[in-house]
């Protein structure tokens, strides 16, 4: 089984408008909501995969009421740990052409008896589990080793470890030794201090995250695919086709997901890197915030380059 942690979800309000200019006015032409977070996203992809996965998430408040209404539609197993305050609620703006804003609440602040409860629900499920995916921001009152504690456990227990996050809590959950990170661009100049532009950059910044701790890097780089270092040392190139992206936001969560199953299907790191990109460009064509099937993932999938750097 592939267990997604999200400790910070979310509604997403997604929103469709005719258009987005600065300093005018944008018709709506269509409102949806849905459940939200990295790491609920990843399990909604694992489980149109064909995968085994169970979501792992906090929930408090109305809006905590309506997730667990949304995530019981989607029909894979869920453990919701309940908190005092209201989880956050994330609005999407994406227009027809492709140009996306996405604002986010911070979200709930956590007590310590809540961030110990779960913990504990975490660590509860290791034993049946193949993989756990890391998924997301911190609300308040999470320390930042809080995924580097579970990373830590996760090893003990023998399960492989996938690092989805930012800031500070991504460098302390790398510096635990991770099975692989997946930072997209931005993260990772956040997290190297340091722009990232030419492809000898952003080969540099995969090996210099890997330094600090992370067995394997997957820097997602959006329409330019994905730049790759597997547990050995060696770098790949994952090239996806040309496509028309109707709206980028949640490919990375594609892609991290793609790549655990790839992976656990015993599909080797290449292999994986493909599958991931692949995820993420098919998603990205979708409107509004949506996620690739199988089958449309496959699509893609044939016409993704992969090669030794």
């Amino acid at each position: 089984m592939i267990i997604t942690l999200t400790v910070n979800p979310a509604i997403d309000r997604n929103v469709s408008v005719d258009k987005l200019v600065f300093d005018d006015r944008a018709y709506i032409l269509s409102t949806r909501e849905s459940a939200g977070g990295r790491g609920i996203n990843a399990s909604c992809v694992l489980h149109s995969f064909g995968a085994q996965t169970l979501a792992i998430a906090v929930c408090g408040g109305r809006a905590g009421k309506r997730l667990e209404e949304f995530i019981q539609k989607c029909t894979f197993p869920s453990e919701l740990v309940r908190v005092r305050n209201e989880i956050r609620t994330n609005m999407t703006l994406a227009d027809k052409q492709g140009l996306a804003i996405k604002l986010n609440e911070l979200g709930p602040a956590l007590s310590a008896a809540e961030i110990g409860r779960l913990e504990r629900a975490t660590i509860a499920h290791l034993e049946k589990a193949s993989w756990l995916l890391l998924c997301g921001s911190l609300p308040p009152g999470v320390p930042n080793d809080f995924y580097a504690r579970l990373v830590a456990a996760a090893k003990k227990a023998g399960v492989r470890t996938l690092v989805d996050a930012d800031g500070e809590p991504l460098e302390a959950a790398i510096e635990a030794g991770p099975t692989v990170v997946t930072p997209n661009q931005p993260e990772a100049e956040r997290l190297l201090s340091r722009a990232l532009i030419t492809r000898s950059q952003f080969q540099e910044a995969a090996e210099r995250i890997h330094a600090m701790g992370a067995e394997s890097v997957v820097l997602s780089l959006g329409a330019r695919g994905a730049v790759g270092l597997a547990k050995e040392g060696t770098l790949y190139e994952a090239v996806p086709p040309r496509v028309e992206a109707l709206c980028p936001i949640g490919a990375g969560d594609a892609l991290a997901a793609a790549f655990a199953w790839a992976m656990e299907s015993n599909s080797g790191f290449p292999e994986a890197l493909r599958w991931g990109v692949a995820a993420g460009t098919a998603s990205a064509r979708l409107p509004g915030v949506a996620f690739a099937s199988k089958a449309q993932t496959e699509e893609i999938y044939r016409k993704t380059e992969v090669r030794q750097l």
